[in-house]
């Protein structure tokens, strides 16, 4: 039988023979017996199975049995389960629950911890490399006895230009931790563990390293660790007396207006670390770029980004993270022991904030597709899975979803800050005066809106007439989900997530009760969710009453003139306060059907300026809205600030 060999055995094979050893694994058997030496009991043809392995045969027949068995009775219980019910419904309530708010938590926690379990599979494949590096010196060396004529410098570089991917994959992985890192969220970043890890990772990837280039690798790591050391004495709160000042910067000199150099001995140091990147990079005729520097980076990267995370980390967070990787590598079950414990009192604390009933159900819900599914998938194991993500690269695959996620955030941004906002100081009398009645008597309105375009994107604060609010969206994810279930099963968790109407006792009663108990008996339903409900408003204002000479108002209101303003669910509050005829300061942008009658703009703040203090929960609402120029510009701050801090910043 032919037999193939992997390069790693192939070269440990030649270690042996060069030592006179001969593997036992290549002793000749004999010929009867070659055909099945090496075959485990799956691979045999089932004739051979069945003499030679009777026992396992019979094993392989009755799991045979008992996989047709369960397949016919998961099909019988998947007609009797709701199962794509309940998965539709938990679908539609995760995704309409969904907002930018979320995503912009979520995102770029998710983009920097796939990012740094990149970074990290990718340095466990230098160091795999590395081990690569010893065979392949191994095997030169013996081939040198047969061919003195070997150029092993050309064959070094060829093999260091063969493995220069998980460089980049690493380089790329970078790329964007440090993008994510300062806008995601550090209330979820575990600062202290992380700069743990990086210290280690600088230490274990410089012992990785070619000793060919060490005079300048380890002059390279010592200047950036007290680089970095002398940058991490600012920001501490101790007195450090003449080492707080050797990190201080003594002056600065503006590069334009987007950089500033910084004079100080950090500064020097970084220009020396530079030095010896280039001399790094000029071994070997420049070849050492590949060999040495571009293996080198990786040090460095770990050792910046241990840096920027131990700005964010605490000293009790740092011993709480050496005690706790002390215990995971040499006191696993007290840790676990610990873990145990510690998810015990979170699950008591998140047990005694709810009902008992309202954990059971939902813990139903969400458990019952994944027990079908792993029941369908019972013969999965967990050992396969990782050899096909090894096979199927999973760096690649994160890099890949981490670009799609990034360029499509990218284009969301740009689409929302592309149009430039301007702080007019139109008043509503102009508006009125150059796009309303007036200029459609004059000419006509199409001619009047293709003029009033030009206003567009001018944010304005006028004060008006509030006359009308209504609704025109209600959105209910939950009611929606739950009116997919049958009657006596909706009914029953209505009222277990929602709430019951009032008693409705005349003695003891609110005025919102009161108004509910006018409705409780024309329901359908015993309990209602209205709790869950999302509004859209418009608001029709109309422009104020004008004054003569000051005097007393004149009573004319031209409806023509009105305007629509569109409001989100943050608003609710101050907009059912408020009574025909309050006089509102609000605020908006120009754009849509500028120029036509009743144009619609959306709301961005609102004041009530004659509404009595107990009517109003707050004195001004505004919408909030994310600054995603800035979060972008402080991305790249960070970033640039990454690589040639303390040298050069970003302004």
């Amino acid at each position: 039988a032919k037999k193939f060999i992997a390069l790693d055995d192939f070269v440990e094979i030649t270690k042996k023979y060069a030592n006179g050893i001969i593997p036992s694994n290549l002793i000749m058997h004999e010929e009867e017996d070659d055909e099945l030496a090496g075959k485990t009991p799956e691979e045999l043809p089932l004739r051979l199975k069945v003499v030679k392995y009777p026992l396992h045969a019979i094993m392989e027949i009755k799991e045979y049995l008992i996989d047709i068995a369960s397949k016919a009775g998961m099909h019988w219980l998947s007609t009797i389960v709701p199962t794509h019910h309940i998965n539709a419904l938990i679908f539609f309530f995760i995704i309409s629950n969904l907002t930018i708010d979320f995503f912009a938590f979520i995102i770029p926690l998710v983009i920097f911890y796939l990012s740094f379990i990149s970074m990290v599979i990718c340095t466990l494949k230098v160091f795999q490399d590395s081990k690569a590096w010893e065979n392949f010196r191994a095997l030169t060396d013996l081939l040198l006895r047969f061919e003195p004529n070997l150029d092993v410098e050309q064959a070094e570089v060829n093999f260091g230009w063969n493995h220069l991917e998980p460089y980049i994959y690493f380089l790329l992985s970078v790329f964007f931790v440090i993008f994510s890192f300062p806008i995601a969220s550090k209330d979820c970043i575990p600062c202290s563990e992380l700069a743990t890890i990086s210290v280690f990772f600088t230490v274990t990837s410089y012992m990785s390293l070619s000793t060919c280039a060490e005079p300048y690798t380890r002059r390279a790591l010592l200047t950036e660790i007290a680089a970095g050391c002398l940058s991490l004495l600012q920001v501490l709160p101790g007195n450090f007396g003449y080492l707080k000042f050797l990190g201080k910067t003594f002056f600065t000199v503006p590069v334009g207006h987007f950089f500033v150099i910084n004079v100080s001995i950090p500064c020097l140091l970084f220009l020396y670390l530079f030095y010896l990147f280039f001399r790094m990079a000029q071994l070997r005729n420049f070849k050492g770029t590949y060999c040495y520097l571009v293996p080198y980076l990786v040090c460095f990267m770990w050792c910046e980004l241990s840096v920027v995370i131990l700005r964010e980390s605490s000293g009790i967070g740092l011993v709480r993270a050496s005690i706790g990787y002390f215990l995971f590598l040499f006191a696993l079950p007290v840790l676990g022991v610990g873990i145990a414990l510690m998810c015990l009192i979170h699950f008591i604390k998140w047990f005694v904030s709810l009902e008992l009933m309202k954990i059971i159900v939902t813990l139903v819900l969400c458990t019952v597709p994944l027990l079908f599914r792993w029941w369908t998938k019972v013969n999965f194991s967990v050992v396969e899975m990782v050899k096909s993500l090894t096979r199927s690269s999973i760096v690649k695959l994160i890099l890949v979803w981490i670009t799609a996620v990034v360029l499509f955030c990218w284009f969301y941004v740009y689409r929302s800050e592309g149009m430039k906002v301007y702080n007019s100081t139109l008043t509503w009398n102009q508006y009125a005066f150059l796009c309303g009645p007036r200029s459609w008597k004059e000419t006509n309105m199409a001619r009047t809106q293709i003029l009033c375009s030009h206003l567009e994107g001018h944010r304005v604060t006028w004060t008006g007439r509030f006359k009308y609010v209504r609704v025109t969206e209600i959105d209910n994810s939950a009611e929606s989900a739950i009116n997919m279930l049958p009657l006596f099963i909706g009914d029953w968790m209505r009222c277990l997530y929602g709430e019951t109407y009032p008693l409705c006792d005349p003695k003891n009663v609110t005025l919102e009760e009161e108004e509910l108990c006018r409705l409780k008996y024309l329901t359908k339903h015993s309990c209602h969710m209205k709790m869950f409900d999302r509004y859209k408003f418009e608001i029709t204002v109309g422009m104020p009453f004008s004054s003569k000479n000051g005097t007393k108002p004149i009573e004319e209101d031209d409806i023509t003139k009105d305007i629509v303003l569109k409001a989100s669910n943050e608003f609710k509050k101050v907009l059912l306060n408020l009574r025909q005829g309050s006089i509102i300061e609000f605020s908006t942008i120009l754009e849509g059907r500028l120029g036509s009658k009743w144009p619609v703009f959306e709301l961005k703040a609102i004041t009530c300026l004659n509404c009595m203090s107990k009517l109003l929960p707050a004195g001004r609402h505004v919408k909030i809205e994310h600054d995603w120029r800035s979060t972008v510009h402080k991305a790249i701050k960070f970033a640039f600030d990454f690589f040639f801090f303390p040298f050069l910043s970003a302004a």
